[in-house]
């Protein structure tokens, strides 16, 4: 049987898993990432979430340049072992657009339409 809680997640060939962020308190799904073992790490040394970014192949943590920075309230491996569900405490906004999550296209219409607002300008997010 695994100890570590880090051993029980089957990273995949790449040393990534997926993982689901999801506000704490309301359930909002506020986006999806991807995390290594550093920075599974990083997030339970730190207390604030920590992601593996894919396209510039390094560490980040949320929020590091934006301010708006999750905080983490629970960690969750699924059945399988291989995704992870993060609750957090979002501060401010969690898409890079501006919006309170990522998920803001609705593609069940005939029409995809943007069903949430822009809270933040890239300039107010990233100067």
């Amino acid at each position: 049987m695994k100890t570590d809680a880090s051993e029980r997640i089957r990273f995949d060939k790449a040393g990534l898993a997926p993982v689901v962020v999801q506000q704490y308190n309301t359930g909002e799904v506020l986006m999806v990432a991807w995390m290594d073992l550093e920075a599974f790490n990083a997030t339970l040394s730190t207390g604030w979430m920590h992601y593996f970014s894919r396209s510039r192949q390094q560490l980040w943590q949320k929020g590091e340049q934006s301010g708006q920075r999750q905080f983490l309230v629970d960690l969750l491996l699924d059945c399988d072992g291989d995704t992870l569900l993060a609750l957090v405490d979002q501060t401010g906004v969690a898409c890079h657009t501006g919006r309170r999550s990522c998920f803001f296209t609705r593609l069940s219409e005939r029409e995809p339409r943007e069903i949430r607002d822009v809270l933040k300008s890239r300039e107010q997010l990233y100067g």
